[in-house]
C-alpha cells in the first residue's frame, strides 16, 4: 500500500503524543521481569551451546537452525544486490543476553538480545547492565523523531544565479513530494532545507522510509528530484553532486545531532541497593565516573558523551543484518547519570541517529532473520521496535562500563573474559 501524501511544510521538533504516555503508564513491567534467565553454565562447550539453543526454542518458540549450524546457507542467487565477487560467508560468534525489559512507545516486553562479536567481555558487560536495569524496573524508551536525509549540492557562477535557483526550487516542493511517491511506495518527503555557502547551495531532502533503513531509497528519490530540477529550472548550476557530504551518512557529525534515522531517548532509575549488589559500586562513585568520562569527551572534542555505544550497535547490527558502517553515526549519544532525591540513580541516554531496518538489506539472510525473530523484529512494522531495543541496550552498556571503571573492575573483566 502506498504512503499518503507528505506534509513537507510541517515543523521538525521532538514530540511525545498523549497516546504514547497512556501506553507507557498502563504497562506492567513485573510481568516481563519474571522472564527466565539464559542458561550460563558451560559457556564454551557444545553442551552449554545446546542448553542455550534449547532454551531459546522453548522459551521464545523460534527457529535457530542456522545459528546453531544445523543448516547452512546455499542460496547464492539471493545474494544479488548485497555482494559482488562472492566467495563465502564470514562467521562471527553470537551470544545472547538476559532479558532486557523495556516499556517503550514501540518496544514493550522482555527481549533476549543477540550480539555478534569477537570481543571478550562485551556480552558479559551488557548482560550485567541489563540485570541491574531489570531488577530496578523497565527501561522507558520513546521515539521522538524520524528522518533520513540526502544533501545534493550545487555550485553556481555567483550568488545571483544561486538565489534565482533557490526561489525556483522552493516553488516546486509539492512537485518533489509527488515525484517521491512515484518513485517509492514507502518513502515520504517531509522537509526541504536550504543551506547556502558562497556560490554553493546544499539542499537537504529529509524523508521517512518505513521499515527500511532507507539510505538507498532516499538516494534514488533524491536523484529523480534533482534530475527534474536540472531539466526544468531555467538556471543551471556549473556543477552538482547527489551528496555534498553533509547528510551525516556513515560518520558522526554535529549536523546529525538533529535526527538521522530515528531519534530515541531512554531512561531508568536504578535502585541504590541494586547498584551496590549487581554493579558492585555506590551511586556516588558511579556518578563521579560519569562526570570524569563526560569531561573527557568534551576535552577530546567527542560528538556526544557516550562510552561504548558503538560496541552495542556493531554487535547488534552484525547479528541482525544491518548496515554495520552506520554504527558510525548511530553511536552518537548523550548519556546522563544523576543521583536523585532518594539516593537512587537516574540514568538516561538520547541517540538521534539510529539508522536501522527490519526489511531489505541483510535482514533476510538466514542467521540475521533468526536473530531478528528472537526479538520479534523481523519484517514490516517492526523497525521502530528494533530501534528502541537498540537504544535501551546502549543504556545498559553505558551503565555497566561506567560501573566497571569507577569500581576498578574494568581491567579484571578483560583479563577474565578477553584474550
Amino acid at each position: 500500500m502506498k504512503n499518503p501524501p507528505s506534509n513537507i511544510s510541517r515543523a521538525k521538533y521532538d514530540f511525545i503524543d498523549s497516546s504514547v504516555i497512556e501506553k507507557l503508564e498502563s504497562y506492567n513491567s513485573k510481568l516481563s521481569q519474571e522472564s527466565e534467565k539464559v542458561p550460563a553454565q558451560d559457556p564454551y562447550t557444545l553442551n552449554g551451546q545446546k542448553l542455550r539453543l534449547n532454551f531459546i526454542r522453548k522459551q521464545l518458540n523460534t527457529n535457530v537452525d542456522y545459528l546453531s549450524g544445523e543448516k547452512t546457507f546455499n542460496n547464492n542467487e539471493s545474494l544479488k544486490g548485497n555482494i559482488e565477487n562472492y566467495i563465502g560467508m564470514s562467521q562471527i560468534p553470537t551470544g545472547i543476553i538476559e532479558p532486557l525489559v523495556i516499556n517503550g512507545s514501540s518496544a514493550q516486553g522482555s527481549f533476549y538480545v543477540p550480539l555478534a562479536t569477537t570481543e571478550g567481555s562485551l556480552v558479559a558487560s551488557y548482560n550485567r547492565g541489563t540485570k541491574a536495569c531489570r531488577e530496578s524496573g523497565a527501561i522507558t524508551t520513546i521515539t521522538l523523531q524520524e528522518g533520513v536525509q540526502r544533501t545534493p549540492t550545487f555550485k553556481f557562477k555567483n550568488l545571483i544565479d544561486l538565489g534565482k535557483f533557490v526561489a525556483w526550487v522552493l516553488e516546486h516542493k509539492e512537485t518533489f513530494s509527488l515525484l517521491t511517491r512515484e518513485t517509492s511506495n514507502y518513502a515520504i518527503l517531509n522537509d526541504v532545507g536550504i543551506n547556502i555557502e558562497g556560490n554553493v547551495l546544499i539542499i537537504r531532502f529529509e524523508y521517512t522510509s518505513g521499515d527500511a533503513s532507507g539510505q538507498n531509497m532516499v538516494t534514488i528519490c533524491t536523484d529523480k528530484i534533482c534530475k527534474f530540477i536540472l531539466s526544468n529550472c531555467p538556471i543551471k548550476p556549473i556543477f552538482w553532486t547527489i551528496e555534498g557530504n553533509t547528510s551525516g551518512d556513515k560518520k558522526a557529525t554535529s549536523l546529525t545531532t538533529r535526527v538521522r534515522g530515528r531519534k530515541i531517548t531512554a531512561e531508568i532509575t536504578l535502585k541504590r541497593g541494586i547498584i551496590e549488589s549487581v554493579l558492585k559500586i555506590t551511586p556516588e562513585l558511579l556518578q563521579q565516573q560519569w562526570k570524569i568520562s563526560t569531561s573527557g569527551c568534551i576535552k577530546g572534542g567527542t560528538i556526544g558523551t557516550a562510552m561504548q555505544t558503538t560496541n552495542a550497535l556493531t554487535a547488534l547490527f552484525i547479528a541482525c543484518g544491518q548496515d554495520v558502517a552506520c554504527s558510525s553515526e548511530a553511536s552518537t549519544a548523550i548519556t546522563r547519570i544523576e543521583i536523585d532525591e532518594n539516593g537512587d540513580l537516574y540514568c538516561a541516554i538520547t541517540m538521534p541517529n539510529i539508522i536501522i531496518g527490519t526489511v531489505g538489506g541483510g535482514t533476510s539472510f538466514p542467521t540475521q532473520k533468526e536473530c531478528l525473530e528472537l526479538i520479534d523484529c523481523y519484517g514490516a512494522g517492526k523497525s521502530s521496535k528494533l530501534a528502541e531495543i537498540a537504544v535501551a541496550l546502549c543504556l545498559t552498556g553505558e551503565i555497566s562500563i561506567l560501573a566497571a571503571m569507577g569500581s576498578g573492575q574494568f581491567t579484571a573483566a578483560h583479563q577474565k573474559f578477553g584474550r
